[in-house]
């Protein structure tokens, strides 16, 4: 997979803290990470181009930031065949697949939830369904780890959809777990 690839030759022989913002969408919480974790590389995924594409904070030169095309399934896969250990791993406003015939699509039930655990580090899950966060704590429960479900609050929004939510009174929740 040549986006892998690319983060590989990005990375180098990099041995400091490496974080990985999945399903980044535009990038914008990609780039906020990246300026909160100076001391760390910080690799933005997304599977569509459109998104990538379309924002403005991709053209921001920031050295320790990369943002990245790929399907995630194969991009944790890669991860984890690598050795890859995260210090942080968020998953912001993933589409939570709201129909009960695409609950295999959810990533806590979905084969690509092994690959997530095994990345370690501190996992933050953020949507504004709360059921989704609630059925994401029971899946790290069931592996065996502890997970922490919170309302989510903050100043500052970090996506587009946390804006979008935040502005139509609709509350973001969080699981946070360490993995």
């Amino acid at each position: 997979m040549q986006a892998f690839a690319q983060a590989q030759a990005w990375l180098g022989d990099w041995q400091g803290p490496l974080i990985l913002d999945a399903c980044c969408g535009v990038g914008e919480s990609t780039t906020h990470i990246a300026n909160l974790h100076p001391e760390a590389k910080v690799i933005g995924v997304d599977k569509s181009a459109h998104r990538i594409d379309k924002h403005e904070h991709y053209s921001l030169e920031q050295n320790n930031a990369l943002i990245l095309r790929a399907d995630l399934n194969d991009f944790w896969r890669l991860a984890v065949q690598a050795n890859w250990r995260l210090t942080k791993h968020f998953l912001l406003y993933p589409n939570p697949y709201p129909k009960s015939a695409h609950v295999q699509r959810r990533w806590h039930a979905s084969p690509a939830f092994a690959e997530i655990i095994k990345l370690g580090g501190q996992l933050e899950v953020r949507s504004n369904w709360q059921i989704y966060i609630q059925e994401f704590a029971l899946a790290l429960q069931v592996a065996g780890l502890s997970a922490q479900v919170n309302q989510y609050q903050n100043e500052q929004a970090i996506t587009p959809f946390e804006r979008k939510y935040w502005a139509s009174g609709q509350p973001s929740w969080q699981v946070i777990a360490q993995l």
